[in-house]
């Protein structure tokens, strides 16, 4: 039985993450539990070629849940999960742009795995 409704997502990182999400747990038609997200990233400059020009990023994660009873209110339980991804931007604009949206995918990808996996683990997504 699905037991877990996603809120709904306020941009396009977290509108991965809930579709990633709900891939993984199905959607929920009665749901006892909602499932509240944050979601930030942010990007780091990793390599420096002699011009002074940013080659490589890495893309960081970082999403605070909080796994709440429909019928009471009570969080259940809440936590963090984060991760990080890399891409190169050595290519054309257009071609740093599609590796950044892919790098952006994966990372919402690795981050939903992570948090499936701990409501798993909580015996919460059933």
């Amino acid at each position: 039985q699905k037991a877990v409704q996603v809120d709904a997502p306020d941009d396009a990182s977290s509108y991965t993450l809930v579709r990633e999400i709900e891939t993984r747990l199905g959607r929920a038609a009665s749901p006892r539990y909602a499932l509240a997200l944050t979601v930030d990233t942010s990007q780091e400059g990793l390599a420096i070629d002699s011009e002074d020009n940013t080659t490589r990023y890495n893309l960081v994660g970082d999403v605070d849940f909080a796994l709440r009873n429909i019928s009471t209110g009570q969080v259940v339980t809440s936590g963090n999960v984060e991760n990080f991804t890399g891409y190169s931007a050595t290519g054309s604009t257009v071609a740093t742009l599609a590796a950044e949206r892919d790098a952006q995918k994966r990372l919402m990808v690795m981050l939903a795995e992570q948090l499936v996996t701990r409501l798993y683990a909580a015996d919460l997504a059933q």
